[in-house]
């Protein structure tokens, strides 16, 4: 039995890509996108079509519209490979604004809607800010589902669970990075700190019985992965998902909830200016949180500067 098939025993997999065609070899629950995957994506010559006929289709509307319409599109066509839900962000040059992301996270529900996709299905993604916590948490209390992103400190991770988000995604392949760089040492397996800050996400969460799913993300090698089987959910990438079919060595659990039930954790909790000063101290957080959002801000520019080629 190869080690994909082991960790879907422990762990629902979910694919970290926007390209769906790539999906099916690997019988994923869930999928993930981002802007990133999605500029990746429609750049290949399989999905020209898709960009034109997305572009055609909306001739009179405004370039960030068209914008919405594509990656709902590709979410759709997502959706009729995998069984569960997909996963659609919200513009992260609207990380700071809870209106506008509360404006955006409907209109995509809408767009979704219209084509036939129950919001049930969908989980929209928003940067782990104290902004986008407290528009997720009106979401939420709206029926609509999202999975938090750009998790990379503890109290995050706490304040979204306190929130009542019903996903997030803490990110271990970049707090790898950091430490990696900062340290000079290559992190391998319990001494990871990406893997030991979903650990301890998970621990805490399990302790005091949160709903709250925990989905490790930004993997750099299965390693990595493997060191978390148990976790709720893991979203990994097509390459990383076929060395994990390829090989045939043991999984087993590494996460358990009854362990975590055990154990002694303190309850904490985060307001505003506690959850700001925490973020603040944490110098990885801060600095990969700043550094995603302006890599995501990024990529939507270069997406909708291809949408406006094709006009």
């Amino acid at each position: 039995m190869s080690a994909l098939d082991q960790l879907k025993f422990h762990t629902t997999v979910v694919a970290d890509t926007g390209d769906f065609n790539t999906m099916r070899a690997y019988a994923p629950r869930d999928a993930t996108t981002n802007p990133t995957l999605i500029l990746k994506a429609v750049q290949k010559p399989e999905y020209t079509a898709l960009l034109e006929q997305t572009v055609a289709a909306h001739p009179g509307e405004s370039i960030a519209e068209v914008a919405d319409r594509l990656l709902v599109r590709f979410g759709c066509e997502i959706l009729r490979i995998i069984p569960g839900r997909v996963s659609t962000e919200v513009d992260a040059r609207l990380s700071f604004d809870v209106e506008g992301t509360l404006a955006k996270a409907r209109r995509i529900v809408d767009l979704y809607a219209a084509q036939g996709i129950g919001r049930e299905r969908v989980l929209i993604k928003v940067a782990a800010t104290w902004e986008g916590i407290r528009a997720a948490e009106r979401l939420e209390n709206e029926g609509i589902r999202c999975n938090l992103t750009l998790l990379f400190a503890f109290a995050q991770a706490v304040a979204c669970a306190d929130a009542g988000v019903t996903l997030i995604s803490p990110f271990v392949g970049r707090i790898y990075d950091w430490y990696r760089k900062r340290d000079g040492v290559d992190y391998q397996g319990d001494e990871d700190p990406g893997v030991r800050s979903v650990r301890r996400i998970f621990d805490y969460f399990k302790k005091y019985g949160y709903q709250t799913e925990v989905m490790g993300a930004s993997f750099r090698n299965t390693g990595q992965i493997l060191a978390l089987a148990g976790c709720d959910l893991l979203t990994i990438s097509p390459e990383l998902l076929e060395q994990l079919r390829q090989s045939d060595a043991p999984v087993p659990r590494r996460l358990d909830v009854l362990a975590a039930q055990a154990q002694h954790i303190d309850r904490v909790r985060f307001d505003e200016k506690h959850f700001r000063f925490e973020l603040n101290e944490d110098a990885m957080a801060t600095e990969k949180l700043a550094e995603g959002i302006r890599a995501f801000v990024a990529d939507a520019h270069k997406l909708e500067q291809l949408i406006a080629a094709q006009r």
